[in-house]
């Protein structure tokens, strides 16, 4: 058992007739704090596996940095909760810039709700790529297949990095935009290629899922939960094909269709 995702521990149930002792595995739920070139950034509260992954993709998803080179060193210590990034350019923006909100001049348009630092970092998906109905179905099953510790805990959210006919990475955490950031500090950190990739999530498509994907540069992205009105948007507006409610043998389509064959 992995034990930087979930911990066992002793509780009390009731069975429907008495109450009993037993051991039951809960999600692994930790601190991080994270200090850019001597000063204080963000505190995360996530689930304490693949942090350097983490921490990358964050950073990337906030606009600090762009490319793995961009980090001249990253150290974690893991029993205090710290992370520590020394930059190869110092940042030089206030980090209030990156929690104020962006009114831009497209009326009627969902772009006029990025933060500023969303403006910075969101990409529009322009590839013309397709992925069949069954393809969609046989991702979510694998996905599922290999969400070993939500299944134990029920506390955890995860998400996959795939091609149409298979998953290559698999981040799991109590948070479902860190899952998605680890994938993204998987693929900065290894220099991997996601030309023609996508993206199998477990909870709801909301916004911020939305531009987490955005910025990761995938184009599709599959869950088995709801979207939100303003990922759609977003989604429309970002060119990424938004697909929910994958369960069993249907799925909505909810942007960009173009890109599901039957």
């Amino acid at each position: 058992m992995n034990t930087d995702l979930m911990i066992n521990r002793g509780i009390i149930k009731y069975n429907g007739n008495a109450f009993e002792e037993i051991d039951d595995v809960i999600a692994n739920e930790y601190p991080l704090t994270i200090i850019v070139d001597g000063d204080e950034f963000a505190t995360m509260v996530c689930t304490p596996d693949h942090l350097d992954e983490l921490v990358i993709g964050f950073l990337a998803s906030e606009g600090i940095i762009r490319a793995i080179e961009d980090i001249a060193a990253l150290s974690i210590n893991e029993d205090r909760g710290f992370a520590y990034v020394e930059l190869v350019q110092k940042q030089t923006m206030s980090k209030d810039f990156f929690s104020k909100r962006f009114i831009g001049s497209c009326c009627g348009k969902s772009r006029q709700f990025y933060l500023h630092n969303d403006v910075k970092t969101a990409k529009t998906f322009m590839k013309q790529i397709e992925i069949s109905v069954s393809q969609c179905f046989n991702l979510m099953t694998k996905m599922q297949e290999q969400s070993t510790a939500f299944q134990l805990t029920g506390g955890l959210h995860n998400a996959s990095l795939c091609t149409k006919d298979q998953v290559l990475l698999s981040r799991s955490d109590i948070g479902r935009h860190n899952a998605l950031d680890k994938i993204y500090g998987y693929c900065l950190k290894n220099k991997l290629s996601i030309t023609d990739m996508m993206i199998a999530f477990s909870g709801r498509i909301s916004s911020e899922v939305l531009l987490k994907v955005s910025k990761i540069g995938v184009g599709i992205v599959l869950s088995k939960s709801a979207p939100t009105t303003l990922a759609v948007n977003l989604a429309n507006d970002l060119g990424i094909t938004a697909i929910g409610f994958v369960r069993g043998q249907s799925l909505n389509v909810y942007s960009h269709p173009e890109r599901i064959v039957s």
